[in-house]
C-alpha cells in the first residue's frame, strides 16, 4: 500500500513539473513570437503596430534594453522625438556601453529644440564616468565577485608560501584585487542606484514654462521643449516637480509635463 501511494505521488509530482516546464516554455515562445511580430511590423514600416507590441511586452515581461531601443527607433520614425529620447535613455540606463544606443540617442537629441549644454567636468570625474559606462551594473557586480575570489586566493597563497620574493608578488596581486573589488563594487552600487532611484526625466509637452514656485501664478523663469532631459530635485509634491537643467537653472513645472526615465 505504501509503495503504491509513493508511486502515485511520484507520478503526480512528475506531471506537475512537466506542466510547469511546458507553461514556461509556452510563455517564453509567446514572448519571442510577440517580439518577432513587433520587429516584423517595424521592418514593414508599420510603426504604430510595432509600438503597440513593444509597449505590451514591456508591460507584461518587464524592462529590456533591446525592447526600449527598438521602441525608441519606432517612435523616432513617427517623429515623436520626446518618446524616442525617453526610450533611448531608458535603454542606455540598462546598457550603458552600447554604442548603437548612444548613437541613436544623439541622433534623436539633434532633432530636439533644446540642445544639451556641455558642462565642463574635472578630468578624473570625466574619466570615472567613461570608465563606469563600459559595463552594466550586473557586469560590474560579477567583476567585483571575481576580484574578491582572486583576493582570497592570494591571501591563502601568501600564508602558505615560504619564499619572500614570491610573497611580495602575491601581496601586490592581492592589493590590486582589493582595489579592483572596491572600485567595481562602488560602480555597481552607483549604477544600481540610478536604476532604482531614477531622478532624471524627459519633457513630454511641446513646451512648458518653468516657474519660481509650484504654482501657475509663480514667476516665469524659462521655457523648455519636448525631449529636454531634466533632473528632478524635489519629488515631494504630486502635481509639481522641482527640476534642474545642466547649466544649474532650477524651477518648478507641472508633473504631467515630464516622464521619469
Amino acid at each position: 500500500m505504501k509503495r503504491s501511494l509513493i508511486y502515485i505521488i511520484g507520478i503526480v509530482l512528475y506531471c506537475v513539473s512537466t506542466l510547469r516546464v511546458q507553461a514556461t516554455t509556452f510563455a517564453d515562445s509567446t514572448a519571442v513570437y510577440n517580439k518577432a511580430m513587433a520587429d516584423s511590423a517595424y521592418a514593414a514600416s508599420d510603426y504604430a503596430t510595432a509600438i503597440h507590441i513593444y509597449e505590451q511586452l514591456l508591460a507584461t515581461h518587464g524592462e529590456s534594453a533591446a525592447i526600449y531601443y527598438n521602441l525608441g527607433g519606432a517612435y523616432y520614425k513617427t517623429d515623436d522625438i520626446a518618446r524616442s529620447i525617453l526610450n533611448y535613455e531608458r535603454a542606455l540606463l540598462m546598457a550603458p556601453s552600447n554604442g548603437d544606443i548612444k548613437f541613436n540617442l544623439e541622433l534623436a537629441r539633434s532633432k530636439a529644440v533644446d540642445k544639451n549644454v556641455i558642462v565642463s567636468e574635472l578630468f578624473f570625474v570625466r574619466w570615472y564616468r567613461g570608465f563606469a559606462a563600459i559595463m552594466s551594473a550586473d557586469s560590474w557586480s560579477r567583476v567585483a565577485i571575481l576580484c574578491f575570489i582572486i583576493l582570497i586566493s592570494c591571501l591563502v597563497l601568501f600564508i602558505f608560501n615560504k619564499k619572500r620574493k614570491t610573497k611580495k608578488i602575491i601581496f601586490i596581486f592581492a592589493l590590486l584585487s582589493l582595489l579592483s573589488c572596491v572600485l567595481a563594487n562602488v560602480i555597481a552600487s552607483n549604477q544600481t542606484a540610478k536604476l532604482l532611484h531614477r531622478e532624471s526625466a524627459i519633457i513630454m509637452e511641446p513646451s512648458v514654462t518653468v516657474r519660481s514656485t509650484p504654482s501657475v501664478n509663480g514667476t516665469e523663469l524659462f521655457i523648455l521643449h519636448e525631449g529636454k532631459k531634466v533632473t528632478i530635485k524635489d519629488d515631494s509634491m504630486k502635481a509639481w516637480k522641482e527640476i534642474e537643467i545642466e547649466d544649474g537653472n532650477i524651477g518648478w513645472l507641472p508633473a504631467e509635463s515630464i516622464e521619469r526615465i
